[in-house]
């Protein structure tokens, strides 16, 4: 069945057609909420509950195109566990590095074990960088600059205006650069930027 077909079975209770749009969209789901929470655990049970919540919801989807409303639950989920966490004190982005690496799953198998290394040391202090924004520039620029959604699309995902878009993405990468800057020493070298204007790629 197409996408249509499975959203309209799932609708009417068919469960194994809700589980072949699981399997479609978890990477993606899975991705997005890493990204924003910067924790594989969280980003696992976020993921989990997003799938709930789109399964009990799915009831009120009246076509058009699944993956910015499966997307939407996605981030407002993360949302709801920023919020739930904000008690906690935030830690140094010194003290964030020194927890473990980036997770495995986005491991390309078919890399060298040099360009391996160096990927995930810009991945971890890249995701690091993230983690020090604020909900709603994290959501943006995790949607725009690493998973590589349109203005549109991202607008409608988080539902705002196109202009709100950008702005905040323009205030999030200005704010990821200056935190890129101030450690430069933790980036592989060929990533360091000796301008103020120059940034790295995010989407590396």
């Amino acid at each position: 069945m197409d996408e249509s077909q499975l959203i309209a079975a799932a609708q009417n209770g068919d469960l194994p057609a809700f589980n072949q749009l699981v399997l479609r969209y978890q990477n993606l789901a899975y991705n997005v909420a890493y990204r924003i929470l910067g924790d594989p655990d969280r980003a696992a049970d976020a993921t989990q509950d997003s799938f709930i919540k789109a399964y009990k919801a799915l009831r009120n989807f009246h076509g058009g195109t699944f993956k910015p409303w499966l997307l939407r639950i996605v981030t407002n989920t993360c949302y709801d566990y920023l919020r739930a966490s904000k008690r906690k004190p935030t830690n140094s982005l010194d003290d964030e590095l020194k927890k473990g690496d980036y997770n495995p799953r986005f491991h390309d198998k078919g890399e060298g074990p040099e360009k391996y290394v160096e990927r995930r040391e810009l991945n971890n202090i890249i995701q690091q960088s993230i983690e020090q924004l604020n909900e709603h520039q994290r959501a943006v620029i995790v949607l725009v600059d690493i998973q590589g959604l349109s203005y549109e699309e991202t607008a409608d995902i988080l539902g705002i205006s196109l202009g709100t878009v950008k702005s905040r993405l323009s205030r999030a990468r200005a704010r990821l650069r200056d935190i890129l800057q101030e450690h430069q020493e933790l980036l592989p070298a060929q990533y360091r930027f000796p301008h103020r204007e120059n940034a790295t790629d995010i989407r590396q």
